[in-house]
């Protein structure tokens, strides 16, 4: 049995902010852009990983929630409190010059960890944390 990753989803709140994030500072491909019912989900994903998407759904992206739901949701968002993706790159330090020249919020500069990368760290519009990480040789 041979277990692969497909999708993977990050909650956003303004998906034209998020579009203009991953796909013009990351470099990701938009490949689906869909909506129902009122609420609107983006895909993205590199053109190298054909096989693995991102899909960039509505936070609590549940019909059934309650309001009190949608509001603590919408609490943690602004908090910063979601956790995001971590992404591989062959060079931490041109990825973070990238995306901080695209205006990406930085929250760490490129360092080397004493677990075997060099990463750096950023958050999306909606407050998602995004790693971005380089082995060490």
């Amino acid at each position: 049995m041979d277990i692969t990753i497909s999708q993977c989803f990050i909650a956003v709140d303004d998906h034209d902010q998020a579009i203009a994030f991953y796909r013009d500072a990351l470099g990701l491909e938009v490949r689906n852009d869909v909506g129902f019912e009122g609420m609107r989900w983006v895909t993205v994903g590199a053109p190298s990983q054909p096989g693995v998407s991102i899909v960039l759904e509505p936070p609590l992206a549940d019909p059934n929630a309650s309001p009190e739901d949608r509001q603590a949701m919408a609490e943690l968002m602004a908090k910063g409190m979601l956790r995001g993706v971590i992404f591989a790159t062959d060079d931490c330090d041109a990825t973070f010059e990238r995306i901080s020249a695209a205006g990406g919020e930085v929250l760490q500069e490129p360092m080397d960890q004493p677990y075997g990368v060099r990463d750096c760290a950023f958050r999306d519009p909606a407050g998602n944390l995004l790693r971005f990480n380089q082995p060490l040789n």
